[in-house]
Order: structure tokens, then sequence, then C-alpha cells
């Protein structure tokens, strides 16, 4: 049985190493796992059980300023995200060497440095639920919100760590367009009454997010 395991310890260990890519280890969370999980530990922890009992017997915090700051810089991230396939060409690289099976160096680098930027927006995002429960918000604190988030930067860490491919550009592009809408949404909510009357577009989030979601599926399977 010892044999057995440590064969298996040896195996994943030498699939791990062939399958990283070397050039991310030294960017920020990355060099291992565990970084990132002790985050999503803490993460865990304080909006599903720790929040909540320090928030029992506390008044609601008052985060107009903050959320204010924190949707518009959510905002700027998520343009910055979308204009990054143009910045380095990357949909014009994806049509013309749609046959090809490599990448240029040049190319791969960029690849990865996108992709840790939407990594690093997924980790920023986890300041979402955290936000809800210093609020009081706790019934917005659902099983598939937290999941979402949770899942969200794991995956975007192995995608960048392992999996980087060319699909994860249209993917993120879609996501990040979704963004910009969604935090200028929360931005506008987050100033005050008075500015309710420019969010008359709010009936129509739902559909922007799942025809964004279906397109994004249906990237996934054909890029």
């Amino acid at each position: 049985m010892a044999e057995i395991m440590h064969m298996v310890v040896d195996n994943y260990n030498e699939l791990v190493e062939h399958t990283k890519d070397p050039t991310v280890d030294s960017w920020l969370l990355m060099s291992s796992p565990w970084p990132v999980f002790s985050i999503l530990a803490c993460y865990l922890y304080f909006v599903l059980y720790l929040g909540p009992k320090v928030m029992a017997n506390h008044k609601p915090f008052q985060l107009t300023g903050v959320l204010i700051a924190y949707n518009f810089v959510q905002v700027i991230f998520s343009i910055f995200l979308a204009y990054l396939p143009f910045q380095e060409s990357a949909f014009s690289y994806l049509i013309n060497n749609a046959c090809s099976a490599h990448r240029t160096a040049e190319f791969s680098r960029a690849l990865s440095s996108g992709a840790w930027w939407y990594f690093f927006a997924k980790v920023t995002e986890l300041l979402d639920t955290i936000f809800f429960v210093l609020r009081k918000k706790q019934s917005q604190v659902t099983f598939l919100h937290v999941y979402h988030h949770t899942i969200t930067v794991i995956f975007s860490w192995v995608y960048l760590k392992y999996i980087p491919g060319e699909q994860g550009i249209v993917i993120a592009f879609l996501n990040s367009l979704v963004h910009v809408a969604m935090y200028t949404y929360y931005l506008i909510a987050a100033m005050g009454p008075k500015y309710q009357k420019y969010l008359w577009w709010k009936r129509y989030m739902t559909w922007i997010q799942l025809v964004c979601s279906f397109s994004i599926f249906l990237a996934s399977l054909s890029v």
C-alpha cells in the first residue's frame, strides 16, 4: 500500500511539474496553490461563519464611500481586461493563426500576462461578498454566489498555471464586458436614491448575464 501511495505521489508530482507553465512561477500568488487556498479559506471562514457571528450584534456598516470607490475601480479594471485582447492583438492573432498548433513566445507571454490580470481580478472580487456581510446583507450570500466566487478564483489560477489556451481570451473578454455593466450598475446604485433614475436598464441585467453565459459556453466548445 505504501508503495502504491508513493507511486501515486511521484506520478502526480511529475505530471504537475511537466504541465505547469514555468514562466509564471515567480509571479504574485503563482508559486504554489497554498497562498490562493489560504485566501479562499479565510474568505469562506469569514463570510460563512466569523462575519455573520460578529455582525449579529452589530449595526450594518455604512460603506457608501467605500462601495463607490470599489465599484468605480472594478469598472475601470473590467474595461482594462476587455481592452487587453485588442492591445495585444490577440484576436487578430487567433484569426490569422486559427489552423496553427503552435504559439509564438511573444503571444504566449501576452496570453499568460492577460490571464494573470484576470485571475487577480477574480481575487479582488471576493470583496463583493465581504461587503454583503459587513452591510448585513446575508440573504445575498447564497450558495451559488459563494460557489461562483470561489470556483472562478480556483479555475483562473489553474488555467494560468497549467492550461493557458486561446479559448481563455474569448471567455475573459465576454466576462469582462458583463462586469463593466454589472459594476457600473453597482456604482450608480451605491451613489444613492437620487441616481436610481439612471438605472432604468436594470431589468436587462439578467438577460445580459444569461446571453454572456451562453456565449462563454459556446466559446469554450468551439475555440
